[in-house]
């Protein structure tokens, strides 16, 4: 039987979303990629175990993360009910709908038809009573923000999510989110937003909006998809898959300047006595409106690996602004 190890809060950083009762670890893990129906649920097992040991008690799910939709949350809801469900009180879980499900016209976007029946699939798979936070996973067009506002203050009402969160939303429909939330007393406190070294569009004013309405962000793609790691430094491969946040970095006009920005980067880490990942993700952290970063990594080193990141979080003003130079190269 599965007994958690009792010094797991001693190493961890925890960190409060804005003035809220939520607080989330400085990484927390993410099931993406890697924990649904193409591995071993024993893998997912010893990944998920070994990071809640660590004092990871976050964990960020979709209904789509799979690869086949729905398969990582029922490989953690598998987890959880051998192992995790004594400490579900000491547990963050998150989950998204928005994205393809099924076939039909409701198989995905945030109308209340597919909100509601994705919470409920949700639920199932992962075994849980209720979600810690729950997302709309992009904005839809089609459907009016006030029929997905009303559907997630719905679910608040309803005690099935605690907090409500909005990902992938611009800065002009996060306002717009933000106002409709504020309206409906709904305690929306976070948005989950792609943002890393290479992908700053979070700054673009995004954050700024978020401070301003006492909001937090959580960064998932902090290693813009493993881009920013030692290997990827010293080449990219050939076959490095890109992803829509990377995509224009990885163009035959642009790779030789991504090649060139990730071995100067190497270079500072290399000063700090940290790798590329680390440094990326302390980087990230320096900013009090992160409240944390999704790491998605399954292999326990990896994994480590990024959390000694929080072992050096200080940055001298000279580093900030020669790493600034050189992501404005």
């Amino acid at each position: 039987m599965y007994q958690a190890n009792e010094h797991r809060y001693e190493k961890m950083s925890y960190r409060r979303v804005a003035n809220t009762g939520l607080v989330l670890p400085a990484v927390s893990l993410g099931l993406w990629r890697g924990f649904g129906d193409e591995r071993p649920l024993s893998n997912t097992r010893k990944v998920l175990l070994d990071a809640f040991d660590s004092g990871i008690n976050h964990f960020d799910l979709a209904n789509n993360y799979g690869p086949k939709p729905g398969s990582a949350e029922s490989s953690f809801g598998a987890v959880f009910q051998s192992d995790l469900k004594p400490y579900r009180d000491e547990m963050i879980v998150s989950s998204k709908a928005g994205f393809d499900m099924w076939q039909g016209p409701y198989g995905s976007m945030s109308s209340k038809k597919h909100l509601v029946a994705s919470m409920d699939q949700s639920l199932t798979r992962t075994g849980l009573d209720y979600f810690d936070i729950f997302y709309t996973h992009r904005p839809d067009e089609q459907t009016s923000f006030e029929e997905t506002a009303d559907t997630l203050d719905l679910f608040v009402k309803q005690g099935k999510a605690l907090y409500i969160g909005i990902s992938n939303y611009s800065k002009e429909q996060t306002e717009k989110m933000i106002k409709l939330f504020k309206e409906r007393h709904t305690p929306f406190v976070i948005h989950q937003v792609s943002y890393n070294m290479l992908n700053r569009e979070a700054e673009e004013g995004l954050l700024d909006v978020l401070q301003e309405n006492k909001l937090g962000a959580i960064a998932y793609g902090p290693l813009a998809e493993g881009l920013l790691t030692d290997r990827s430094s010293q080449e990219i491969p050939a076959d490095f898959p890109a992803h829509r946040t990377n995509s224009s970095l990885l163009a035959p006009e642009n790779i030789a300047s991504t090649q060139q920005k990730l071995r100067s980067l190497k270079k500072i880490a290399d000063t700090r006595e940290q790798t590329l990942s680390q440094l990326a993700l302390a980087w990230l952290l320096k900013d009090p409106t992160v409240a944390s970063v999704v790491i998605g990594s399954t292999n326990i080193d990896h994994v480590h690996d990024n959390l000694a990141a929080l072992q050096h979080l200080e940055f001298s003003q000279s580093e900030l602004n020669e790493i600034k130079t050189i992501l404005h190269s």
